[in-house]
């Protein structure tokens, strides 16, 4: 009886115990689910993390809800790109009313240019906002929101350093893999057609060149005429990769590897993770996937 008692006081204090818990933690909002993985990775167990734009939807074109002004308001800490990326961002901001720490987390980042062409799907003025698409550039994010947690929560200070330094060890043998990986295809052969233009940091670190469909728009599946332009441009350019996610009809992927020799790639993830069963649940699967899939298809 009296164990069973001491049980019955045990389990009420865990009870009691874990409401609590839960409520010291660091209330976080994140405007995509890249940065979410970001923070989770370096704030763990003390944070509480809540991507606006959830896996597999489109920050470019995200229309804010009513609830999402009430998540900013309650925010400590809300994590940013910037660069453009987040143009629907400051009159969210603004109609919360709140008072969180705003963190720009592409802070000390040198972006690339972004493209002029009158048929990219990404107008963001000059910058290129897709910085986290290098690995590089992707442990500067991680540094920026290891001290933005330092600065918002002191206590927890020594977790999110040694977090932090974990993390950015997995972005290191990440980098390394890569590199590896595309040191096995000639350079000559490092040319990918792709139908999403955010993959240029990823290019300019490792030494592959994307290159856009020219003349065709990347907001609708292309017409039988754009296939016959890419033809083109593929034999034009020697391009032995392409990665057109737009494309739902296979018999325009076939013409294309039959009149080419092209190898047609899968799925690149640009701008946005995955669920947990998809094939970039996290950010260091997220370029895993993508770099696989793209030497694979050079190396063919």
């Amino acid at each position: 009886m009296y164990r069973l008692r001491l049980s019955i006081v045990a389990l009420v204090a865990a009870l009691l115990l874990q409401p609590a818990q839960a409520a010291d933690r660091v209330n976080v909002v994140a405007t995509f689910s890249i940065l979410a993985d970001f923070v989770r990775n370096v704030g763990g167990e003390r944070v509480e993390v809540t991507a606006l734009v959830g896996p597999g939807a489109d920050v470019h074109v995200y229309t804010p809800s009513p609830s999402d002004a009430k998540k900013i308001a309650d925010a400590r800490l809300v994590v940013v790109n910037g660069l453009g990326l987040e143009g629907w961002l400051p009159r969210l901001v603004k109609s919360s009313g709140g008072n969180a720490t705003m963190l720009v987390a592409t802070r000390g980042i040198t972006p690339l240019k972004a493209h002029d062409d009158h048929h990219s799907d990404d107008h963001h003025g000059e910058a290129d906002p897709h910085a986290w698409q290098s690995v590089a550039d992707a442990k500067i994010y991680v540094g920026n929101i290891r001290d933005a947690l330092v600065a918002v929560d002191p206590p927890g200070g020594e977790t999110y350093r040694s977090n932090a330094e974990q993390y950015l060890a997995k972005l290191d043998a990440l980098d390394r893999e890569v590199r590896d990986e595309v040191a096995q295809i000639p350079q000559a052969r490092r040319k990918v057609i792709s139908s999403h233009e955010a993959f240029d940091y990823l290019g300019a670190a490792y030494g592959i060149a994307f290159v856009a469909p020219q003349g065709v728009s990347t907001d609708s599946e292309p017409s039988a005429r754009d296939i016959a332009i890419i033809i083109t441009q593929i034999r034009k350019e020697k391009i032995p990769a392409v990665f057109l996610e737009n494309i739902s009809d296979p018999r325009l992927v076939e013409r294309i590897a039959a009149e080419t020799g092209a190898r047609i790639g899968g799925t690149l993830y640009s701008d946005s993770l995955t669920g947990e069963k998809g094939d970039a649940p996290t950010y260091i699967d997220m370029v895993r996937h993508n770099i696989r899939a793209v030497t694979s298809a050079l190396k063919s």
